[in-house]
């Protein structure tokens, strides 16, 4: 399974390391994302996205790949990359490779741009598990925005993707985005006695104020599904 994840990971960059060129593609899949459960229609909305990085010897140019229609905003971020400082992964992608092919994550935004009154699909490149050699990085749904004409409630924030389950030294459950490494980049559970099967799964929910301190955190992640 690893080895199918770095092939998905890995597919611009196998179509790319042509040194005849300036820069190299680098499209990468969304680890997790978060985004306003409801916006107000016109209002541009910021979107947390953590995605893969890619080994470089030099920054990379960083883009968000927003796109939007009538039914969905969707984001296929990728990186453009100098020619003189990237290091092929097509030439170490086996499946002996180390995970240190990959440059870590990278917690940044994106910004979805204003929208008529609706409800739209949240979608974002995503690793999907599959036998068969990926081709393109497939298009995932991690959940929906609700755009209203006014008076949007802007307390909740839904999130979705790929997670670790991590415990404090207290015991506290959190859920943590695949690649993050920073233990304040946990969001505490809302249920802890709900952790079955969620290390390296697919989560989705949405993060809001409790009344009660859950971990002494009131900021907690409501736990809607798992796969």
């Amino acid at each position: 399974m690893r080895s199918a994840m770095f092939a998905t990971l890995c597919l611009g960059l196998f179509a790319a390391c042509d040194h005849g060129t300036q820069t190299t593609f680098s499209p990468v899949t969304v680890q997790w994302m978060e985004w306003p459960a409801e916006v107000n229609a016109g209002q541009p909305f910021r979107t947390r996205l953590v995605v893969w990085g890619v080994s470089s010897l030099g920054p990379p140019r960083f883009y968000a790949g927003m796109s939007a229609d009538q039914s969905a905003v969707t984001f296929e971020p990728y990186y453009l990359v100098s020619k003189d400082n990237v290091e092929c992964l097509m030439d170490r992608a086996s499946p002996s490779a180390s995970p240190a092919l990959l440059a870590g994550a990278l917690d940044t935004a994106g910004t979805a741009p204003g929208l008529a009154a609706s409800t739209y699909e949240m979608r974002a490149a995503a690793f999907v598990f599959t036998f068969a050699a990926p081709t393109s990085i497939p298009v995932r749904t991690f959940g929906d925005v609700i755009v209203r004409t006014a008076g949007a409630d802007e307390s909740r924030r839904r999130a979705a993707g790929d997670v670790n389950l991590q415990r404090d030294t207290l015991g506290c459950a959190r859920i943590l985005p695949l690649g993050l490494y920073d233990p304040d980049s946990g969001l505490v559970l809302e249920d802890q006695a709900d952790t079955a099967g969620l290390s390296s799964a697919f989560v989705r929910g949405y993060i809001y104020d409790v009344a009660a301190p859950v971990c002494g955190q009131t900021r907690v992640f409501h736990l809607e599904s798992r796969s």
